[in-house]
Formats: C-alpha cells, sequence, structure tokens
C-alpha cells in the first residue's frame, strides 16, 4: 500500500479505519480533537460529536457490548469526566474491541492544568498504549482493538501534544474485514451490581496478570542495545528525543505499553547496562515502578516534574552539555492570545468590566476575558464549574449575588453547565448566568455540539433550544441580548443583578469566524476627528492601533462590528 505523511491524530483515525472500527464518539478538546475530525471522513464509520466524555465514552462502550469495534477520543482533562465509565468497563470488560484514546498536554499548550493520565491506567486497572509517532499511532491504534478483544478490556491509547500534531511517514493498509460479535445476554459480566462485581476484581487481576506475562516478550516493549554504558528507559516522544541526542552512545528500553509495564524486561535491562536514565514527561510514573523493582535509575532527579522535554533538555540533564538543534534562526515576536477582530464575547467583556462585576469563568475561547485590557475574568476552574461555583459563592454571601454573574459557552453549557443551572434552579439560588452563544464550539476549531443544529457531518439534526431548555427546568427570567449593542448588553447585565431570583442572560452573535456569517465592511478612522482619547483602545480589538498618536483600524482584521464606534465620544469611526 501507499506510504502518507500523516499528522499524528490523523494517523489514529486511519487506524480505527484499517481496524474496523464501527462507532466514533467524542467530545472536541485540544490536542485530540482531529482524530475524530479524520474519523468522520471515513463513511465506513459511523462519527458523532457527543455532549461530553462521559456520554461519548457510555456511548462507545454500549456499541462495544452490542459487538462492535468502537472508540471514543478526548484530551486528558476529559478522562476526568469519563473516569465514572471506564473504571466500571474494566470491570464489565468488552465483547468488540474497545479503544479510549487520551491525548496529555504536556507544557499546558491548551489547558489548565498538566494531567498524566498513565495514572487513570493504573487506577482503572486498564492496559495503556503510547506511541512515538504518526507510523506508531496507526499500528497502536490497531494493536490496541487485537488487545482489547484478546484480553476483554478497554484499551487506553496516549498521545501527547507534540505526537498528535506532529507528521511523520506511515504505511496504508486495507480496512479490515471485522463482524460484529453476536451479543449475548450475560447479568453476571454486564450488570455491575456487587454481587457480580466482586468475583469480577479478581477477573481483572488475573487478567493483568496474564497481560504482564505477555509484554515480557511482545514486540511492543523494544529493546536496543548499543553503548551499554548508559541505558535509557522511555516511552512515547521523549524515546526520539533522547535517540536524537544520544544515538548509539546510549541502549534503549522502548515501552510501548506503559500499563502494566513488565519486570524481568526491565529488571534485564537495567543489568546490561552501567547507569540508568528514566526519561519521561510529568510524572515519575515508570521511574517508581523501576525503584519498586530495586533498580537504581536516575530520573527526576535530573529531570524536570513540569513542562514539555526537548533535545537540549535531554543533552543538558545526561551529558551536562549545552547543545545547539536545527531551529528557526531569527526572534520571533511574541503574539499572546486575544480575542479575534469581531468576537461577539468582546462586548459582553467590556460591558461585564463597565459594572465592576465579579465573574466566575469557564473554559472557552472565552476565557481569553481573563486578559487585559478587558480583564473580566476572577475564577476558571473546569468545564461547567463557573456556573456551580458561582452558586456557592452566593450562598455563602447573598450580597455577592448582586454584583457577580458566571459566564459559560454554548457548547460548554451542554457539555457540564446544563446539570449545574439546575442546581440553581432547584436550589433558588439568586444568581445570574450568561450563556456566551456564538453557535459554534469555538476553541477547538469549529465543531458542532447540540445547540448548532448540525451534526459532525454537517447533516441537520435537532437543535437545543437554551431559552426553552432554561424555563423547562425553573427559570423564569431569561433574556437574550446582542453583544454587539453595549447598551443593551448593559442594561441587561444590571436589571438582572437586581433580581432576588435566578436569571439567565443569553449573549447570542456567531462566531466572527464562521464562514456563513456575513460581515459589514471594515470601519476607518478619520484622523481629523480623532482625538486620541485611546477609548477604543480598551476593548483589547487586534484590529484596532496607535500610529503617530492616532488611532488606526487594519481594514484585513476588521469585520465591522460597529463595538468600537459606540465607544467613541468623537465619532471619529466611520464606516
Amino acid at each position: 500500500m501507499a506510504k502518507k505523511l500523516l499528522l499524528g491524530n490523523e494517523a489514529v483515525a486511519r487506524g480505527l479505519f484499517e481496524a474496523g472500527c464501527n462507532v466514533v464518539s467524542s467530545y472536541p478538546g485540544t490536542p485530540s480533537t482531529e482524530i475524530t475530525e479524520y474519523a468522520a471522513t471515513y463513511d465506513e464509520m459511523y462519527s458523532e460529536w457527543a455532549p461530553n466524555e462521559k456520554v461519548a465514552c457510555e456511548v462507545a462502550l454500549g456499541a462495544a457490548i452490542a459487538g462492535a469495534r468502537s472508540f471514543c477520543g478526548m484530551k486528558h482533562v476529559g478522562l476526568n469526566v469519563a473516569a465514572d465509565p471506564l473504571f466500571t468497563a474494566s470491570y464489565t470488560g468488552v465483547n468488540g474491541g474497545f479503544v479510549i484514546g487520551v491525548a496529555d498536554d504536556p507544557g499546558m499548550h491548551s489547558s489548565q492544568n498538566e494531567q498524566d493520565s498513565r495514572h487513570y491506567a493504573e487506577a482503572s486497572k486498564v492496559m495503556m498504549l503510547e506511541p512515538a509517532d504518526s507510523k506508531e499511532c496507526l499500528e497502536y491504534t490497531k494493536k490496541a482493538f487485537e488487545f482489547s478483544e484478546k484480553f476483554d478490556t478497554p484499551v487506553i491509547l496516549r498521545l501527547t501534544t507534540r505526537v498528535a500534531h506532529s507528521r511523520s511517514l506511515t504505511e496504508l493498509s486495507e480496512r479490515a474485514d471485522v463482524p460484529v460479535k453476536e451479543y449475548v445476554k450475560n447479568p453476571q459480566k454486564y450488570v455491575m451490581m456487587p454481587a457480580n462485581a466482586i468475583p469480577k476484581h479478581v477477573v481483572v487481576e488475573d487478567r493483568i496478570a496474564k497481560q504482564i506475562e505477555l509484554f515480557e516478550t511482545d514486540d511492543i516493549n523494544t529493546v536496543e542495545y548499543y553503548d551499554k554504558k548508559i541505558g535509557v528507559i522511555t516511552a512515547g516522544n521523549c524515546y526520539n528525543y533522547a535517540k536524537e541526542v544520544l544515538g548509539k552512545n546510549a541502549s534503549y528500553l522502548k515501552l510501548g505499553c506503559v500499563y502494566p509495564l513488565p519486570e524481568k524486561k526491565i529488571l534485564d535491562f537495567a543489568n546490561e547496562c552501567e547507569t540508568i536514565y528514566v526519561i519521561e514527561e510529568l510524572d515519575p510514573y515508570i521511574e517508581n515502578h523501576c525503584k519498586k523493582l530495586g533498580i537504581k535509575v536516575h530520573g527526576k532527579d535530573v529531570f524536570t516534574l513540569q513542562g514539555e522535554y526537548s533535545q537540549a533538555l535531554v543533552a543538558k540533564a545526561i551529558l551536562g552539555e549545552t547543545k545547539e538543534f536545527d531551529g528557526v534562526s531569527f526572534d520571533i515576536p511574541r503574539r499572546p492570545p486575544v480575542l479575534c477582530a469581531g468576537c461577539p464575547h468582546r462586548g459582553l467583556f467590556y460591558a461585564l468590566k463597565q459594572e465592576k462585576v465579579t465573574v466566575s469563568g469557564d473554559i472557552g475561547c472565552y476565557t481569553l476575558g481573563a486578559l487585559q485590557p478587558l480583564d473580566s475574568i476572577d475564577t476558571v476552574i473546569c468545564m461547567g464549574a463557573s456556573i456551580s461555583a458561582l452558586h456557592g459563592r452566593n450562598k455563602v454571601d447573598p450580597e455577592n449575588a448582586k454584583k457577580s454573574v458566571a459566564v459559560i459557552g454554548d457548547s460548554t453549557f451542554i457539555h457540564s453547565g446544563v446539570t449545574s443551572l439546575i442546581d440553581i434552579a432547584y436550589n433558588n439560588s439568586a444568581s445570574t448566568v450568561i450563556v456566551l452563544d456564538n453557535s459554534i464550539t469555538g476553541m477547538t476549531g469549529h465543531q458542532q455540539n447540540p445547540t448548532t443544529g448540525k451534526t459532525i457531518k454537517g447533516d441537520p439534526a435537532t437543535q437545543v433550544d437554551i431559552v426553552a431548555l432554561a424555563h423547562a427546568i425553573g427559570i423564569k427570567r431569561v433574556k437574550v441580548v446582542d453583544p454587539y449593542n453595549l447598551k443593551e448588553t448593559r442594561d441587561t447585565i444590571h436589571e438582572e443583578l437586581a433580581v432576588d431570583e435566578p436569571s439567565l442572560i443569553i449573549s447570542r452573535r456567531p462566531c466572527a469566524l464562521l464562514k456563513t456569517v456575513k460581515h459589514n465592511p471594515p470601519l476607518k478612522v478619520n484622523k481629523d476627528k480623532c482625538k486620541s482619547c485611546k477609548m477604543c483602545m480598551k476593548i483589547g480589538c487586534p484590529a484596532i492601533s496607535m500610529k503617530d498618536g492616532k488611532a488606526e483600524i487594519d481594514f484585513t482584521q476588521c469585520v465591522g462590528c460597529n463595538v468600537c464606534t459606540q465607544m467613541c465620544k468623537f465619532d471619529a469611526i466611520e464606516a
């Protein structure tokens, strides 16, 4: 078959196709999103965006129990949401193969923490494979299904940002013809009440022992002997860093399966080498396993617990050398993240800042409202927490309700905000919640969600009516505003903060980057009228700058949203 340069995530999707996967259900989250987007391009597989990772995991598990090969994908924090079904799926086992793709984010390029998902594999007693490049992404995906069916278990495929978003050469194959297995009613296997779960724990422990025995010899864990003065035990992308720095001046034990870890294979390798280094990003997971085996290793005593590793970091830690590697030879100006020109959230955040309220924030591109000059968000915890945290705060300090709001995106509201809003309605919390409805899942690259009326393939779908939903759960006060209209937005916020009952404001305006959105002509500054007051700079629009003491608008970025015209008292900004 042909060879092709594939993105790591794209290679996983290709692996799903070639493995004969039938069902893919995921929630978008960088750096995992593209797996499902690419999977949706194969008509042989049913693909969907689920409301959240828990639902996605349960959908895929249900399909596996029915006998089909299935997959769900998520980023590392999404695994927290999916943990409930994951732990029980370890007990029930599967029927058709079931693979869970998880992408960790060392360095927090797009995340709120550096969670190490390998601990979830160990805690849930579920096998975990970790590829080092796109070729292995494809191969390990197929292996994961084989292991899943062989051992009657879910299998986690762990990627990291660098593997998920880099390209390497892969070899393509045809799709395997894997028939859907027959489902046989078996409550002892699938009904996890205590009487059935207790004996299943025994099965799980026996399964792990058999897996350890297999991985002592299986070629997914590979040994390369060169110079034995230095031995490197590693996995994933860290193998690439080590190999590039040390080459044949070291020997390598590359672990393709990071749970369960082999014992004899590691001991044999350690006995062959003089000094052992464990190279792994984030926690000392492999290192601790080696120490339990009585092996003296260097790990976090020379490597950091934080962030992504690099060739230079490996060279410094092991060789004590500062090495130069090929890269960009000129300084690149810093480009901090910023809300796009014409972003509908900008007007809302400016209005919130003018009202001087405390804002409980959430996960999405609107989190950028925390940055200067908008400076409008006080806290961000996790998906859906903005509403729950506001409720808790207001119950402690009822007066706070008059000067605080929660903000949450439309996709995040569906993900885990609905239940929090139910809590506010049920417990009669005088809290004001604002849903920032931009008609798309914005931060991860414009994925559909249940509020958009379209499926992952763009087909028409049932569209959740947030107004009707709010009324149905007991929220009587629901207002819809256009965030481009600063006065309307600010007046509505002021009005809803004054009431002593639950309140929902929907800030509704499509994302400015949506292809279907028609924009007004770009605005321009009349230099003769401009008084250099810099009021227009207070909204942090990237299209507006100061040049020669006067405001200037970049016509290539401006979408004519007119938010800045409402701030200029001298009518200097014109169409």
